[in-house]
């Protein structure tokens, strides 16, 4: 059965009493399975006080569970966010008293609009996602070249190499022999874990641990992506058509220093060119990184400004 992968925003610490406690940084994971069906459940640990966290947690997730006890600038925030990765499937709680009419209009036209607001009750939501996850289908699950994005990446007394991350697409398979980008170095997939059963295959929503060989933990990283195909793009420079949220107060500027959020990358960068025409909210602009980015070409990537005040996140950038 595929994985439902959702991220618990709002309220930090509120996925341990849904899901079992898994690994911890700056986001935090928590597994939650019967019989086949699995959910990982991901909360950004370290925001608001930094966005690369909630960038993490919403760019590995297809789903969303959003906690909203008062209306403040986090709360715009996490909506700007989930709509700029359009995460269109989720649910809300409100508590202290509020009512989704108080929140309705921040949410038109969102990815976050149609979400359905529930009881906040954590064993009946414990429930719902693993309805939700068993609910789920493989779409296009074998055939195509499998894409893994690393989030941690370790040695294991034993077994060696050891990278936990998500199937981003395709299929991944026992003794595939994967390149890693940047850099292009090889390894070979020793053996492969879904929620710690031993698997011989994963596809495109599952969350993986992967035991290599031939390559070091101690040169891979967090946002370097493993692929058994073609179709992987490197560049240190971005130019394409961005599409900036209709609440940022202003132009993009030459010289903004900016972040960009691809998978698990998260990579620093400056506007070196901003060409707009009849509307500013979609320039097409030219962003030199400070390191190579891997990304299919054709998908979108988001533009993160850390000093835009009460809303750092600016918009989304045509790869």
């Amino acid at each position: 059965m595929p994985n439902l992968t959702i991220a618990v925003l709002g309220a930090n610490g509120y996925a341990k009493d849904i899901g079992k406690p898994g690994t911890s940084s700056d986001i935090t994971f928590f597994n939650l399975k019967k019989g086949e069906d699995t959910v990982t459940i991901i909360e950004p640990t370290r925001y608001p006080e930094r966005l690369a966290p909630l960038y993490y947690a919403v760019a590995m997730s297809t789903a969303a569970l959003l906690i909203v006890d008062a209306i403040t600038a986090e709360f715009g925030e996490m909506v700007v966010m989930l709509d700029a990765q359009k995460i269109t499937r989720g649910y809300i709680v409100l508590r202290n008293y509020l009512d989704i009419s108080q929140i309705a209009p921040l949410l038109k036209g969102t990815a976050v609009e149609g979400y359905s607001v529930i009881e906040d009750n954590p064993i009946a939501i414990r429930e719902q996602l693993l309805a939700d996850a068993q609910s789920l289908t493989y779409e296009n699950a074998t055939g195509t070249s499998g894409v893994v994005s690393v989030d941690h990446a370790f040695n294991v007394k034993g077994i060696g190499t050891v990278v936990l991350g998500g199937v981003e697409s395709g299929t991944v398979r026992q003794h595939d022999t994967l390149t890693a980008y940047p850099g292009e170095l090889t390894a070979q997939v020793r053996s492969i874990q879904k929620h710690d059963d031993d698997v011989t295959e994963a596809y495109e929503s599952d969350r993986v641990g992967l035991a290599l060989k031939n390559i070091s933990a101690e040169v891979l990283e967090r946002g370097m992506v493993l692929t058994n195909g073609p179709g992987i793009k490197v560049s240190d420079r971005l130019e394409g058509a961005a599409h900036i949220v209709k609440y940022w107060p202003e132009p993009l500027k030459e010289g903004m220093v900016v972040h960009i959020g691809y998978w698990m990358q998260y990579i620093n960068g400056r506007i070196v060119s901003v060409e707009s025409k009849d509307d500013w909210h979609v320039p097409t602009v030219v962003i030199e990184l400070e390191r190579e980015m891997a990304y299919i070409p054709g998908n979108t990537a988001v533009i993160h400004y850390l000093d835009g005040g009460r809303l750092r996140v600016a918009g989304t950038i045509d790869l």
